[in-house]
């Protein structure tokens, strides 16, 4: 691990060097930035830990070589502080040289349907696009509507965005999934709680230069915009359908104000959708196991559970549970996120990813 801290910050050295020389054109000095930028943090905890290092043989020769009984007892007491130190910073450098997602950095479109429960899986997949939109306004985040079909009696029986912002993919990228939500339904007189669910599905943001998506490719079907029930309320047709002939992967998008607008934004979410089913045949053909993100919606399908009568959220990928169910819906998401990230890297350093 040393030996390559060593190369990385002698890389990282020889950026700076070139990133002041006169001679540097604009690509080059674009690839210079993006490497400067991958190794900054790096170089900077290794620095502190070798600057740690060093106070640390220091005080240990104190403590060996003093005769004074006090200034050995205080050198003691500054040995163990630097050594948990010493630790906490190997620690960090095992995360920052663990392999980087290259999606990490993207945007996402994200896909929520409600699923088993009819209405009531309807209304929480309108309750998690909510907590979305609060977790991406806490942090600064862009939320687009891309298409959304109201349920009957609320929520959505679909809706997909894109949430824009830096470092989206890596924080949301462990919501695919079934959430199960376990509470008593308005429309229930004799207070039993109904067990429903809502499938979630986050696909990073595919950019111009890594997939080539053709219009000649491209069926495009027009129809009037419709509301819950499936009522019309557009007399023209500017909602837009989009199938790409040679995937049969199609979308639709009737939020926006124009036809226009329309196909702009369900071009964005098929070109997500094509490079996500690539992305899986990739992992699939390198034989990376790869978890089943997205089932059929069946209550025994779930990644995490929402029990309101107990205000109780529970993770089941990592055995977490909290009684904190009503901050992480007012959008403080990242008491889940924050463990499940941890936890990942942890099986990462341990080989079991």
């Amino acid at each position: 691990m040393y030996d390559r801290l060593d190369l990385i910050k002698k890389q990282y050295d020889e950026i700076l060097l070139k990133l002041q020389a006169s001679n540097v054109d604009m690509k080059e000095m674009k690839d210079l930035l993006k490497k400067q930028s991958e190794y900054a943090k790096i170089v900077e905890v290794y620095d502190t830990f070798l600057s740690v290092s060093d106070t640390l043989k220091q005080t240990e020769a104190i403590i060996n070589e003093e005769k004074d009984p006090e200034l050995i007892e205080m050198a003691e007491l500054e040995y163990q502080s630097l050594e948990e130190q010493k630790y906490a910073l190997e620690s960090s450098l095992k995360i920052l040289l663990l392999p980087k997602d290259p999606n990490d950095d993207k945007n996402i479109i994200m896909e929520i349907k409600g699923a088993a429960g009819g209405d009531e899986g309807n209304i929480f997949a309108g309750d998690l696009f909510r907590l979305y939109s609060k977790f991406s306004e806490a942090n600064g985040f862009k939320i687009e509507l891309l298409n959304a079909m109201e349920g009957a009696m609320g929520g959505y029986t679909s809706i997909e965005f894109m949430i824009s912002g830096k470092g989206v993919y890596s924080l949301l990228k462990y919501e695919s999934g079934t959430h199960r939500v376990q509470r008593v339904p308005e429309t229930e007189s004799q207070g039993r709680i109904h067990t429903s669910t809502a499938v979630v599905l986050v696909m990073p943001e595919a950019e111009e230069i890594e997939i080539d998506v053709k219009w000649d490719d491209i069926r495009v079907d027009t129809f009037t915009s419709s509301g819950p029930g499936g009522q019309s309320v557009n007399t023209t047709k500017s909602a837009v359908r989009l199938t790409h002939i040679p995937t049969n992967i199609a979308v639709a998008c009737q939020e926006g104000k124009s036809q226009h607008e329309n196909k702009d934004k369900a071009f964005k979410l098929l070109k997500a959708r094509i490079y996500d089913s690539i992305l899986q045949e990739q992992l699939s053909k390198e034989e990376q196991a790869r978890k089943e993100l997205i089932g059929r919606g069946d209550r025994s399908e779930k990644i995490r559970t929402y029990n309101y009568p107990q205000n109780r959220i529970t993770d089941h990928r990592i055995g977490l549970t909290l009684q904190r169910l009503d901050a992480v819906m007012d959008g403080k998401l990242e008491l889940v996120i924050d463990p499940l990230i941890n936890e990942f890297q942890k099986r990462q350093i341990a080989g079991n990813v």
